[in-house]
């Protein structure tokens, strides 16, 4: 069978789900009575933002939440509220979103990237302990594609060396690790709202934590450098304006009553191609110990033979499945390492950068059956790639 790229019938022809959805009836409700009311900001007034910040900090377990503009200003304002300084260094992983390193800029501390798991890509322990110096103040697990990061071994050694824990939970709404919910493990979490989100109000982001003091450091950072319950303009400390609109915390809302059919959905969706691809030399890359929940951002798929990645992204596409290359290790962006960023040898993150692919959301949100078609495209594709240049 030729391959679409060389003039063959693609695999799929149909159209994936477009994220995100259309808006639901709730959704246009609430946002109508935001703006009729004119309480669009989040200090007029309206009471979404209060809303959203309560419901999430209810989904984390604790009991404190700030919304912000988008995740990576809430990492940089978790990281400023928990304490981090200037020079002060934070222990991040190689394999992520760039976001989770110029955060730590943006405190102005210094990242220092370390390797991950090479079974399921996650932030190792073992790595971080390493990397500890007594200059280092914090470590920022991601939750990488939705699934939890090994959220006790990474706490064992925060609480050996004192280190403050914000995790990355831009990627995982409604994931949980050993039955607790994400977001409140460490000192701070940390959800986006971007337009790639299992939520979206095209952009946006909220913290959550578990102690009044972080809680009120952090919320100063985010309001100017007030005191929460102080005067409007007293400013007794440096802030910055990081806040969410009432106008997105009221789209986001009414998600919150679809969000487990969601996931249930996208699971289920994982598991059908993890049966299909069965005899094809991919498997999926396992989710860490201790996952009870995965909120499925992405389908991670590792490549267990050698293929040429570009080729594969660029067959799969034509062939109407497309898929991502994946993160390139942060240690080999020059931006970050210019920037005073430091980088320990990653060899499991480099192979991860060969031979790791993703399936995006919107595809996880297709109808089961249309799981097959994941497992012929990449069939199809691999089967020539012995024959290409």
């Amino acid at each position: 069978m030729k391959l679409a790229i060389d003039g063959g019938t693609p695999v799929r022809t149909d159209p994936w789900p477009a994220w995100p959805p259309p808006l639901d009836a709730a959704q246009r409700e609430r946002v109508g009575e935001v703006l009729e009311s004119g309480l669009w900001g989040a200090t007029q007034g309206g009471t979404a933002c209060a809303e959203l910040t309560a419901a999430f900090a209810g989904l984390s377990g604790v009991p404190y939440g700030v919304a912000v503009g988008n995740a990576t200003l809430g990492l940089f304002a978790a990281l400023r509220g928990l304490g981090v300084r200037l020079g002060d260094e934070v222990i991040v992983p190689a394999y992520t979103f760039v976001a989770s390193a110029t955060s730590v800029l943006l405190a102005g501390a210094v990242p220092v990237i370390v390797d991950v798991d090479p079974v399921d890509l996650h932030l190792s322990a073992g790595a971080v302990e390493a990397a500890v110096t007594e200059r280092t103040a914090a470590i920022m697990p991601v939750h990488l594609a939705g699934s939890p990061a090994d959220m006790d071994a990474l706490n064992a050694v925060a609480a050996r060396h004192g280190l403050a824990v914000v995790e990355d939970a831009a990627q995982a709404h409604g994931a949980t690790y050993r039955g607790r919910p994400i977001g409140g493990l460490g000192d701070a979490g940390v959800y986006s709202f971007q337009a790639s989100k299992a939520m979206t109000a095209g952009e946006g982001g909220l913290i959550v934590c578990r102690e009044e003091s972080a809680y009120e450091a952090i919320w100063s950072v985010c309001n100017l450098g007030r005191k929460l319950g102080g005067q409007w303009y007293g400013h007794p400390s440096v802030g910055w304006n990081l806040r969410l609109t009432e106008i997105q915390a009221a789209l986001l809302l009414p998600w919150l009553d679809r969000l487990d059919g969601e996931l249930a959905r996208r699971n289920a969706f994982c598991a059908a191609v993890e049966r299909e691809i069965a005899g094809l030399p991919v498997s999926v890359v396992p989710r860490p110990e201790g996952t009870t929940g995965d909120s499925r951002h992405l389908l991670m798929l590792r490549l267990t033979e050698p293929v040429d990645k570009a080729f594969l992204v660029e067959a799969m596409a034509a062939e109407g499945v497309p898929v991502d290359a994946g993160y390139p290790p942060l240690g080999t962006m020059a931006a970050l390492t210019d920037a005073g960023a430091r980088a320990e040898p990653c060899p499991a993150t480099e192979e991860a950068a060969r031979s790791v692919v993703w399936i995006r959301q919107s595809m996880l949100m297709d109808d089961v059956d249309r799981a097959a078609d994941v497992a012929r495209a990449l069939a199809k594709v691999l089967e020539h790639r012995k024959a290409r240049p």
